[in-house]
């Protein structure tokens, strides 16, 4: 198979042996894989991938069609459009899977949406309903909502019936947001001013934290689910006892076969619909194959973007 591998902070396409899977695993010919902050981190040697899956080749989401069985697998046949959250090495133009990681790819949806599908809707679900248990009404502030994880939640927000806040630093993406079904889409400085908030993702971490905690409802719940703007905080304790406020975290890479089986059925049971419904969609800003990686990453780390930036494979 080609891989994108990493080497000392450096990103080239070498050929690999084809994995193999093991008896709860598929083969899946790998057709579209996104990129995500984490493959940023990764390359700089910030992001270890988990134990049993590659440590060089990149890569948490893909999207393709299975080509190979384990012994125990039940469900999973070949041929089968099939889309996965994986630990590391989906881009590349075979991956294993878990059976119990799968699902399925909607006739409707073309391989570049489906392969950026997995990582941002099931963070942004996890995040959501299972952390933070969204429901009808509730005001949900979205920060850094331009990104992969911010448009997911934006939806999936406004699918649930909340009214959806996003923040948005570029004023060139506030219309884009706003369509993908934001109730208001504010500027990055301005958050304290729009509350009370009752839940909270939080995407960008210091800058918008710090505002956000001026301006949550009683009871409110807060994800952190991405850093890059800082990740400490000075904490204001009694203000968080007077809103009597919860405070969590949230990643998914590290977590245990059984815990990423049950994020998965949820994300089947309530996402998938929604998908093959088209009421939530990808955005995909662009596609590179496999061996323009570093064209890819480049665009990624650009900034001032909406949608996916996506790797793709037509072996």
């Amino acid at each position: 198979m080609q891989a994108v591998v990493i080497d000392h902070g450096e990103l080239r396409v070498e050929e690999r042996p084809d994995p193999v899977p093991g008896d709860t695993e598929v083969l899946v010919a790998v057709r579209a894989a996104g990129v995500n902050g984490a493959d940023m981190l990764q390359r700089q040697g910030h992001y270890a991938a988990p134990a049993g899956s590659p440590a060089d080749i990149p890569g948490l989401e893909l999207a393709g069609e299975v080509v190979g069985t384990g012994r125990q697998v039940t469900a999973a046949q070949w041929g089968d459009r099939v889309m996965a959250l994986v630990g590391g090495g989906a881009q590349a133009t075979m991956a294993v899977v878990d059976e119990s990681h799968l699902l399925a790819v909607p006739a409707s949806v073309p391989w570049p949406e489906a392969g950026g599908f997995p990582e941002v809707f099931t963070t942004a679900y996890d995040a959501l309903f299972t952390r933070c248990g969204l429901s009808v009404g509730d005001r949900l502030l979205v920060t850094g909502a331009a990104g992969g994880v911010g448009a997911a939640a934006v939806q999936l927000g406004a699918a649930a019936g909340a009214i959806v806040l996003a923040s948005v630093r570029d004023p060139a993406r506030h219309e884009e947001v706003a369509a993908l079904g934001a109730h208001e889409v504010i500027g990055s400085d301005d958050l304290a001013a729009h509350g009370p908030y009752d839940v909270v993702l939080e995407l960008v971490g210091t800058p918008s934290l710090v505002q956000a905690l001026d301006a949550l409802s009683t009871g409110a719940r807060i994800a952190v689910v991405g850093v890059g703007g800082g990740s400490r905080v000075d904490l204001d304790l009694l203000a968080l006892m007077r809103s009597r406020a919860t405070i969590g975290g949230s990643t998914l890479r590290s977590r245990s076969r059984a815990e990423k089986a049950a994020v998965t059925d949820a994300v089947r049971a309530h996402v998938l619909p929604l998908l093959a419904e088209g009421r939530v969609r990808v955005p995909v800003l662009a596609t590179f194959p496999l061996a323009e990686a570093e064209a890819a990453y480049a665009r990624f780390t650009a900034g001032s973007k909406l949608g996916k930036i996506v790797l793709v494979s037509n072996d």
